[in-house]
């Protein structure tokens, strides 16, 4: 079986012109409905901008996914490799489709929160109800313990991590968008290679949305990923952690299943350092501050752009450690 390179190609520049065209129309009615981001204290733009990015990123995953599955399922395409995708279509659709379900629904959440500042207890809820959902539904994460109760536990407290990870890194410009598309990239190369070519065009969708966000984004933001944004991105980075096999017959270390550690190494550090500075200082570890990794690179003299960079490099760096793992 060749390696289908068109395939992954189609889903990365299918999603990003997808999202690239849509960012204008969602900007448009986030204007009108005053879902903006006002300027205030720990900001630094002096306009309302406009949090349309996390409804072009879905619309970027979700409208090629629809149209590559018609297309699949129809025949329409005659190319080598196409009845092993759709074959693999056939048989994770309903797990695709709680899926996607799911990332309309953790949107649908940051959105709440986007329009009225949801409190800490009823957003951490929904949270759950949706990762439980996903837990129950699809692929869950094992570790080698042979425990459903276990299984389900650490699935769960996966995907809330993942997600309030993303949502806590969303700081500055093209950060939590630039690291999330540096994840799914590295999460689709690593399926591909084993050969699971559902999960890596899966995997591009997500890449090449949040690449056609990139340009509304950074270095200048005409568009913000909003919570609803933060909360899809770290949603979507937390399943593509757990639909790969890394460990497998070609690839026995058990050091493998780190792999999501790595990838997603940036984004959780940074929940854990601001966590625990916050726990020690005793204040609610959900309420914002600037102790941030990105803050803390702007106070030892870089600036905003090049903090950003930096730590896309370092995300990438130790990201393909888990490549190579």
């Amino acid at each position: 079986m060749t390696f289908p390179f068109n395939f992954f190609a189609a889903a990365f520049v299918g999603a990003f012109v997808t999202t690239f065209l849509a960012l204008p129309l969602w900007r448009k009615w986030c204007l009108r409905t005053n879902l903006v981001d006002d300027p205030g204290h720990r900001k630094i733009h002096s306009v309302p901008i406009p949090l349309a990015g996390g409804f072009a990123v879905l619309s970027g995953i979700l409208l090629p996914l629809v149209i590559g599955a018609v297309v699949l399922k129809l025949k329409i395409i005659n190319v080598s490799n196409v009845f092993a995708i759709a074959h693999g279509l056939d048989r994770r659709a309903i797990e695709l489709a709680v899926l996607a379900i799911g990332a309309v629904a953790i949107t649908l959440l940051g959105w709440l929160d986007d329009k009225h500042e949801l409190k800490a207890l009823p957003k951490f809820v929904g949270q759950i109800l949706i990762a439980i959902t996903v837990a129950a539904a699809c692929k869950r994460i094992t570790l080698f313990v042979h425990s459903d109760v276990f299984s389900y536990a650490i699935t769960v407290l996966w995907l809330l991590a993942v997600i309030n990870a993303f949502n806590f890194i969303d700081n500055m410009n093209g950060l939590c968008a630039g690291t999330g598309a540096i994840g799914a990239f590295l999460f689709a190369l690593i399926a591909a290679a084993n050969g699971e070519y559902l999960v890596a065009i899966t995997g591009f969708l997500m890449c090449g949305a949040l690449v056609g966000f990139l340009p509304w984004n950074f270095p200048n933001a005409r568009a913000f990923l909003g919570d609803a944004g933060s909360h899809l991105v770290g949603y979507l980075l937390a399943v593509m952690a757990i639909l790969p096999h890394f460990y497998t017959k070609q690839n026995p270390h058990p050091l493998a299943v780190l792999s999501p550690l790595l990838i997603l190494a940036i984004p959780l550090i940074d929940l854990a350092q601001v966590s625990l500075f916050r726990t020690l200082n005793k204040k609610p570890f959900w309420i914002g501050d600037t102790n941030h990794l990105s803050h803390r690179l702007t106070r030892i003299g870089l600036n905003r752009t090049k903090a950003v960079l930096l730590l896309w490099l370092l995300a990438a760096v130790i990201g393909a450690c888990a490549c190579w793992l």
